[in-house]
């Protein structure tokens, strides 16, 4: 299934960018420059990668680069058996790469791999992709900011509070896919044990519903037009809560929707 949410404008080489899946199954987006086409993060199957691809009228084979945020399963599950089929060049911190690579299921990955540091930058022609850091209980975590001359969009998921270096990355990006992880109360009733709900609580685990309202209000202060609410949990939130949540503190104009588990959302 494709959702279509709100088209985003810019002429010639705008950008184009889907969530594939988002939440704590599996994570991963399509970015679309011209002839550039970019994934962030592999984790779902290579089946249901190249299915959604489909789906948009792409496939694996025209994938330019994967850009990875953390080296978590639900962000790199399918990353060995993608780099068996394609070769398609890895890009990804050195500390998410040292705890990946040296696994023998990520042999064929190896051989892709294009370690960086935590703060990098990347260009195919005229679209630039650069990370900024991320807090998150991970090796290294990273978002990623992506532009052309005619847009410009962010992915800022798994992060465990709004820091300097988020603020810096995301003000004045246009399209924004923002994680809005859980309602607070309902993880805090809900079935998890104490030490994940204190770990997904803390300073370097997820973003809640609440927090991620107030970022968005500031963010749409400093010119984001479009958001994308992602990475929700399917036990402690629900689409329409984190909705709810965040629409009340954005302008009127500013398009808001939610991404899927396992459905294509379309951000701009």
């Amino acid at each position: 299934m494709t959702t279509d949410n709100t088209h985003c404008g810019g002429s010639g080489e705008g950008l184009t960018v889907y969530t594939l899946a988002s939440g704590s199954s599996g994570n991963s987006i399509y970015i679309k420059s011209g002839k550039v086409e970019l994934l962030i993060d592999a984790g779902i199957s290579k089946k249901r990668i190249e299915c959604a691809l489909n789906s948009i009228g792409s496939t694996l084979s025209n994938i330019t680069a994967i850009f990875i945020t953390h080296e978590h399963s639900d962000h790199i599950s399918s990353l060995d058996m993608i780099s068996k089929h394609h070769k398609i060049p890895i890009y990804l911190t050195s500390p998410s790469a040292e705890a990946i690579l040296g696994q023998p299921r990520f042999i064929h990955a190896a051989e892709y791999a294009r370690p960086q540091s935590i703060q990098f930058d990347i260009s195919f022609g005229r679209l630039n992709i650069r990370s900024f850091p991320t807090p998150h209980d991970s090796a290294a975590s990273v978002g990623y900011v992506v532009t052309t001359p005619d847009s410009s969009a962010a992915v800022a998921t798994d992060i465990g509070h709004i820091t300097s270096d988020i603020e810096s990355a995301l003000y004045g990006v246009k399209n924004v896919i923002l994680e809005s992880n859980h309602d607070v109360n309902m993880l805090l009733s809900g079935p998890y044990s104490y030490p994940l709900k204190c770990r997904i609580l803390s300073d370097y685990g997820h973003l809640s519903n609440e927090a991620a309202s107030i970022f968005a209000a500031s963010l749409c202060e400093h010119g984001t037009s479009r958001l994308l609410l992602a990475h929700l949990s399917r036990e402690n939130n629900f689409p329409e809560l984190a909705i709810e949540t965040t629409r009340p503190k954005l302008p009127p104009n500013v398009s808001l929707a939610v991404a899927a588990p396992d459905a294509v959302v379309r951000l701009c």
